[in-house]
């Protein structure tokens, strides 16, 4: 068996280039056939008009093959509220490094990932019991926590 991740969102457009930076993934190449995948949308019926002027680049994949995929399917609502699935970009490298250590690795990783668009919604910093970690929120405001 394999799986996808889907997010709804109302702008993949925006979605994926933050993703693909955000996790080291890339836009998946479209369907066998199709030059891209606009092209296979309308080959399957999609109208144009619901289209727009997007490429409709909406899929990522891990350039390594380890990661699920990740759709990111239009919906007609936008988000409201909190989300019951989001991702943990894990970057501190866990209770073994010192949290001093992890906080520097995680600050940075933040750092990058407010200049492709991310913003800070909270900070957890529990010294003493070990744990620092930020929750973030990504360009249509899903958010995810970066430890």
């Amino acid at each position: 068996m394999t799986f996808q991740i889907t997010i709804d969102c109302a702008e993949p457009d925006l979605l994926v280039p933050f993703w693909a930076a955000a996790l080291g993934y890339r836009a998946a190449d479209p369907p066998t056939g199709h030059a891209t995948w606009r092209d296979f949308y309308l080959s399957v019926g999609v109208p144009a008009a619901e289209l727009g002027d997007s490429d409709c680049v909406d899929r990522l994949v891990d350039p390594t093959g380890a990661g699920p995929a990740i759709w990111f399917q239009i919906v007609p609502e936008r988000k409201t509220l909190k989300n019951r699935l989001h991702f943990d970009v894990l970057v501190g490298g866990g209770r073994s490094v010192p949290v001093a250590v992890r906080r520097q690795r995680v600050d940075a990783e933040v750092a990058r990932l407010t200049q492709l668009g991310a913003t800070v919604l909270s900070r957890s910093d529990d010294e003493p019991n070990g744990q620092y970690g930020v929750t973030m929120a990504d360009p249509e405001r899903n958010e995810f926590c970066v430890s």
